[in-house]
């Protein structure tokens, strides 16, 4: 039963929140010991509250996941976990993070709270309407961008919530391309959302958004303004990293049949993987020592 309820807990879900140490990184705080714990406190907090996301989700989708290929083994659909088990599970994880999101100060409290309401309206209602459901997802990690500003006291980026925000909508919407061609004729009874996507409409929205991400982040790679401020002017480095993740990504979505998890990409995928972590070692080459 513990074994049923981390899983759908979905820890390796948690490296969505590694978003909040943006905030740590790209404003130089880094060897700053108080706010690196602060940093990994949110960190803790949101794990707990996404977990609660997590789990209400599964009980609200009980019957759609069971038509699904993978998500019909999941803890409820499965049958593993009773749905009284999983909400008392969802009320104790949102207690306790809260209470934390509480305890560390009021705008991290905010950020917390409307974390859990605009998941709460997704898993109700906007998951079904098409283009909000992906702007819901991609709002969701904007939100963790702020929390992680918010946990520190460091002033809100506009260029890092810009790029947060590009990111994530180009992840969303190579999530919403992976369900509707892995389920076919079951996509609609997955997700109402899927009846009004395709995936010509799909490709010609990621074309939107890919050359968005890939301007916006050497506008702030190049800009004197955050140059001045991050006292470095060879952030520019790190663009060939991301093009390459952004073309690998794009890479698994069309030729591998991949992105319906951006995490399990991320985790699975070792070219992926060793871009990532390649940029941030750069990114703090850059910031902390050049």
């Amino acid at each position: 039963m513990i074994l049923q309820l981390i899983r759908l807990a979905r820890p390796t879900q948690w490296v969505k929140n590694g978003i909040i140490l943006l905030a740590l990184i790209f404003a130089n705080t880094v060897f700053e010991q108080h706010r690196v714990i602060l940093s990994l406190i949110a960190i803790s907090i949101f794990c707990l509250l996404s977990s609660a996301v997590y789990t209400f989700n599964d009980i609200i989708d009980d019957e759609s996941d069971r038509q699904h290929p993978q998500k019909k083994n999941r803890p409820i659909a499965s049958g593993k976990v009773s749905k009284a088990q999983a909400s008392i599970m969802t009320v104790l994880l949102v207690s306790v993070g809260l209470i934390g999101a509480w305890e560390l100060n009021i705008n991290f409290f905010i950020t917390a709270i409307s974390f859990l309401l605009l998941n709460l309206l997704y898993t109700l209602w906007l998951k079904n309407i098409v283009i909000l459901d992906v702007l819901a997802i991609a709002m969701s990690f904007l939100i963790r961008a702020y929390a992680g500003a918010f946990a520190i006291d460091v002033p809100v980026s506009s260029w890092m919530l810009s790029n947060t925000l590009l990111l994530a909508l180009f992840l969303g919407l190579g999530k919403r391309r992976h369900e509707l061609v892995t389920l076919e004729d079951d996509a609609i009874s997955h997700r109402q959302s899927l009846t009004h996507y395709s995936p010509y409409l799909l490709d010609q929205l990621i074309g939107v958004v890919t050359p968005a991400v890939l301007v916006m982040y050497m506008l702030y790679s190049f800009s004197p303004e955050v140059s001045a401020e991050r006292g470095t002017s060879y952030l520019f480095v790190t663009v060939p990293f991301v093009v390459y993740g952004l073309f690998r990504y794009l890479y698994l979505i069309h030729k591998e049949d991949k992105g319906g998890s951006p995490t399990h990409v991320l985790i699975g995928d070792m070219p992926i993987l060793i871009t990532v972590l390649l940029w941030l070692l750069t990114a703090c080459t850059v910031l902390y020592f050049i």
